[in-house]
């Protein structure tokens, strides 16, 4: 994959935030559609599909926040942190608590990121913050030019009015705020069909292509 040329080289850590795609703990709405270890096979093409995009990316760190073990599934070019405890308002919080400078946090639930809209994320010369909104009323991606963690603490997560609540904390804090597209989470097998349609060259629609085609 060819690296995104932007001016944003070097600018910046990309943090994603990912479980261990192990059977029974990832992507359980996905079944019974999907058996647990199909489930957890799509979630390990997700993540994949989400490194790629990252290490495509001019960025100072690329480090993955990781909920689990690191597997085989596990590309060079990544430091791994391991997730604290609690809530997940307070270990996105934590996560912008690792490290100083502007930084852009995603999750593994999008395969359909390419570097040119991460890139676009770190690239904070006319805005001191980028907000990623989600389809189903979350957001995929939060960047900050100067990471405050208070901006995510108690912001209620996996509802339906999250990404309105953390946006509203963005523009209350006096931040310039600019949108990038939104995009469809992989939460259930509707959107599983939906996001592999949208990004056919992806291991997670290609891997999603060959299990539908064998319950038919």
């Amino acid at each position: 994959m060819s690296t995104f040329e932007s001016d944003c080289d070097d600018e910046g850590t990309l943090l994603v935030v990912a479980k261990a795609p192990v059977p029974g703990r990832v992507k359980t709405r996905l079944t019974p559609h999907f058996t647990p270890q199909q489930a957890a096979a799509l979630a390990r093409a997700a993540l994949q599909d989400t490194l790629d995009a990252v290490l495509a990316t001019p960025a100072r760190r690329r480090v993955l926040y990781l909920d689990g073990a690191p597997g085989q599934w596990l590309p060079d070019g990544l430091e791994v942190v391991p997730q604290c405890a609690g809530g997940l308002d307070a270990r996105l919080a934590a996560a912008f608590a690792l490290y100083g400078g502007p930084a852009l946090l995603i999750g593994m639930d999008t395969p359909q990121v390419t570097p040119e809209l991460l890139a676009q994320g770190l690239d904070f010369t006319r805005t001191g913050a980028w907000f990623g909104p989600a389809v189903d009323g979350g957001f995929w991606a939060l960047g900050l030019a100067e990471p405050d963690p208070a901006l995510l603490r108690g912001v209620p997560m996996s509802v339906a009015h999250t990404g309105e609540v953390q946006r509203r904390r963005l523009t209350a804090s006096g931040r310039a705020v600019r949108d990038l597209p939104a995009l469809r989470d992989v939460d259930t097998p509707d959107d599983a069909a939906l996001v592999a349609a949208a990004a056919p060259g992806t291991r997670f629609a290609v891997l999603h292509a060959e299990l539908c085609a064998a319950v038919r």
